[in-house]
């Protein structure tokens, strides 16, 4: 039997996450996909990626202005369109391939506000084209353990969930640098960040979100945060900043080989800076969040987002008709595109806890990880480049268009009701979404056994 030759990819946006599928398509997966060609709205990017396409052992990757990515397509013939770029330009590309007749695998988040959020629904309807969001924290063993513990019934029916995301003070500044500060380019935390929170939610709960109500702030990313710190002389970027030598928070581009290369050699391309201050008066997203979600299937969600915490991790806690899990995770700080692995678990400060009703609780050995984001970046490649080849799936961890909505819409729905300060629901947001398909989880109606006292 002979060999399918390889599917073809492109990827565009050329900034420190692309590397993984880049990667992936010239190193691991090789026989089964074939990277034919790179774009990026910056020439330096585009090389520097190319030049490290050639030192795996590729072929010479054909690179492409972002002006002209129908060209591209044109020219390269590419199955599937790996979309990488700033989020606010996702939209753009993700519609634009499908009708070049493209399939698209896009980084989370899909997009950021409903207006795009609807463009792309409409666009997959007219095509039929295939949008994979790659949700990596749906691999991560100790996620999937959770889901594999509720879709058990450990717990009966799960009727509400506790949920706090916190960044360390290393991880979250970073969004304050780059530009994720600005609601126009990210939709801000709640959509560029939680994305992940959101979609591991309706995943765990096989849900989805119907009103959202929010309120958020700017409290420490502040002038006056500086100015508490006797940083009263900050420049507006880190590098030859003159209170650099007195900043917890300055990052030090230069003395990075990845960020280096990848940021500050490319600057005079086209401006970007990758490095500025924390504290500028010009940032406009918010630092310390909390929202109320009720969910379809009838389960309450309370959930907060800290950029400014003193760890790095969550902690969640699901209560049902039969009991309540608790689940804490600590992970790495890193900083994106450093060179280090991102959100690798701190395994002796991650647990998993069962409390039955009028029974003794219990500790459940959590199932082991490694690799970047819990172990998930690895696993999500494999289903991703080679499914053929990876066991059958009963947690339907692949995410499409449907669920790539629904974990944006709380974002958005919640960046609604932070400026009008009233409950929003979903559905004022778009038209036309279909529900993803989600695992069978207990039968709500079954008969419950609960111990006397």
């Amino acid at each position: 039997m002979s060999t399918p030759d390889p599917k073809r990819y492109a990827i565009v946006g050329l900034g420190g996450r692309h590397e993984m599928y880049r990667d992936a398509c010239t190193e691991t997966y090789r026989d089964q996909a074939k990277l034919v060609a790179l774009c990026d709205v910056n020439a330096g990017r585009i090389e520097l990626s190319r030049d490290r396409a050639r030192e795996k052992g590729e072929h010479d990757v054909p690179g492409y202005a972002a002006d002209d990515f129908d060209r591209m397509v044109a020219e390269t013939k590419p199955d599937t369109i790996i979309v990488c770029s700033r989020d606010d330009t996702h939209d753009r590309y993700i519609t634009r391939a499908m009708e070049l007749g493209c399939d698209v695998v896009t980084e989370k988040p899909m997009t950021i506000d409903a207006a795009r959020c609807q463009r792309i629904l409409d666009t997959q309807r007219r095509t039929g084209r295939s949008v994979r969001v790659c949700f990596n924290y749906r691999y991560s063993p100790p996620r999937v353990q959770i889901k594999d513990l509720l879709m058990s019934g450990v717990i009966g029916d799960v009727l509400n969930v506790d949920f706090h995301w916190l960044l360390d003070i290393g991880h979250g500044a970073d969004y304050f640098r780059r530009w994720h500060r600005n609601k126009r380019h990210s939709g801000g935390l709640l959509v560029h960040k939680a994305t992940h929170h959101f979609d591991l939610v309706n995943w765990w709960l096989s849900s989805e979100p119907v009103t959202v109500q929010a309120t958020g702030a700017r409290r420490f990313y502040l002038p006056r945060t500086a100015e508490r710190l006797g940083l009263h002389d900050h420049g507006e970027r880190c590098h030859g900043c003159p209170a650099a030598d007195r900043c917890g928070f300055v990052l030090d581009m230069a003395a990075n080989e990845s960020l280096k290369a990848l940021y500050l050699d490319c600057e005079a391309h086209d401006g970007y800076y990758r490095d500025r201050c924390v504290f500028s008066d010009r940032i406009d997203i918010e630092d310390t969040m909390a929202l109320a979600v009720d969910y379809a299937n009838g389960v309450k969600l309370s959930y907060s987002l800290t950029a400014f915490a003193s760890w790095e991790g969550y902690i969640i806690s699901f209560n049902g008709t039969l009991g309540r899990l608790e689940h804490r995770c600590e992970e790495t700080v890193y900083v994106n595109a450093d060179g280090s692995v991102p959100g690798a678990l701190k395994k002796e400060k991650t647990w998993i806890r069962v409390y039955p009703h009028r029974r003794p609780a219990y500790s459940v050995d959590v199932w082991a990880a490694d690799g970047g984001h819990g172990g998930a970046d690895p696993v999500m490649l494999g289903y991703l480049f080679d499914p053929d080849n990876q066991p059958d799936d009963k947690y339907l961890r692949a995410a499409d268009h449907r669920a790539g909505a629904c974990s944006i819409l709380t974002g958005i729905a919640a960046n609604h009701s932070m400026r009008e300060g009233r409950p929003v629901r979903i559905d004022e947001l778009v038209t036309g979404l279909d529900l993803p398909d989600w695992p069978v989880m207990p039968n709500a109606a079954a008969p419950l056994t609960i111990p006397r006292p």
